[in-house]
């Protein structure tokens, strides 16, 4: 249940991002995937991408009042697909503070990537299609990585944290209590 709640503050972070543009970017998109990777069977990771793809539509046509093309979205929905896999790979069966770190930069860095690599490819008229238009396209993505990186590796270490602080202390209660019967 916690993977699905996560899901949804997800969606509200990117819905409130939209609304105050000084975020740039700060959402619990790439966490909440992770997450749901390394909580939720594979066979469930077509509810999020769906929901998000959703969200996609909602946003494009509603919130920034521009025409939609499923197309300029494969990439993204493709990305959404990826993190909830490399969720399940690297943090189903064993966690530890190494390996959300790593699947944080993973995330966030393809996403960087594949996101401005869209952008190079999509947006007509804003990048010349030479690897200097695909450079400063990347170039123009630099502050919403380093948000990314950031509210990713932030709800990450605490999806995954919390629990495990909490049954930190709950073992160390269970041995405490051992110790005094």
């Amino acid at each position: 249940m916690s993977a699905y709640l996560l899901i949804l503050f997800a969606i509200l972070s990117r819905v409130a991002v939209a609304s105050h543009h000084s975020w740039l970017n700060f959402t619990a998109i790439g966490a909440s995937l992770l997450f749901f990777g390394a909580r939720r069977p594979l066979r469930q990771a077509i509810l999020p991408v769906v929901a998000l793809a959703a969200l996609d539509y909602y946003m494009t046509v509603y919130v920034y009042s521009y025409p939609f093309a499923a197309q300029d979205y494969l990439i993204t929905w493709g990305w959404y697909a990826a993190v909830i896999v490399l969720g399940h790979l690297l943090l189903r069966e064993r966690r530890s503070a190494a390996r959300v770190a790593t699947s944080v930069v993973l995330s966030s860095t393809s996403f960087f990537l594949a996101s401005n690599f869209a952008a190079w490819t999509v947006l007509r008229g804003y990048y010349p299609h030479t690897f200097s238009g695909l450079m400063t396209a990347y170039a123009a993505g630099l502050p919403f990585y380093r948000n990314d990186l950031l509210s990713t590796g932030l709800v990450a270490g605490l999806a995954f944290g919390l629990p495990a602080l909490v049954e930190h202390y709950r073992a160390q209660a269970d041995i405490s209590a051992h110790k005094a019967a």
